[in-house]
């Protein structure tokens, strides 16, 4: 009797069911990478708004046009992308893997699993980016008049706040 495997048919019966399912994880990061980099860079805007200014004669108003001696402050906002969809994507993709290694009886329900794991990949950085955006683009900053709060677009997007003094000529 003799204990020798023939290496061709090992080869192909381990390669043949892996193959579809190992590419497919592979477009699974890819997609999860290329969606992650599409969410940073299209996730970036900013403005800014001074309530108030300075006259002709070098007096400065603040919001209401009222002559004060202190130079009006000025806000500026900076919409960034956020660790919490970072997060969320490594969280998809790591979860779609379970998934397959858990649940999956076959080669299709694995496919199926990592199949739906790229799109809500791409669902999530969609939609992030589009929210963000329009709620942004929504703060009412001209209506700011030097103090309360904005409502930003959390967690689809980080914003950073900055007040500081109008420069004056």
């Amino acid at each position: 009797m003799s204990l020798l495997v023939q290496p061709d048919l090992v080869q192909e019966a381990g390669r043949v069911p892996a193959q579809p399912v190992v590419t497919r994880i592979r477009r699974l990061v890819v997609v999860a990478a290329l969606a992650a980099f599409v969410y940073g860079v299209a996730n970036v805007a900013g403005k800014g708004y001074c309530p108030g200014g300075v006259n002709t004669d070098g007096t400065m108003t603040d919001a209401a046009g009222n002559a004060t001696d202190v130079a009006p402050s000025c806000v500026a906002l900076t919409l960034q992308p956020s660790a919490f969809i970072y997060i969320g994507i490594f969280a998809i993709v790591i979860g779609a893997l379970t998934l397959v290694t858990r649940r999956a009886a076959n080669v299709p329900a694995a496919l199926r699993y990592l199949d739906r794991g790229a799109a809500a990949v791409v669902i999530l950085a969609v939609a992030s980016v589009i929210i963000s955006q329009i709620w942004f683009g929504l703060i009412p900053i001209s209506d700011w008049d030097g103090g309360g709060t904005f409502l930003y677009p959390f967690p689809f997007g980080s914003v950073d706040l900055e007040i500081t003094p109008m420069n004056t000529p």
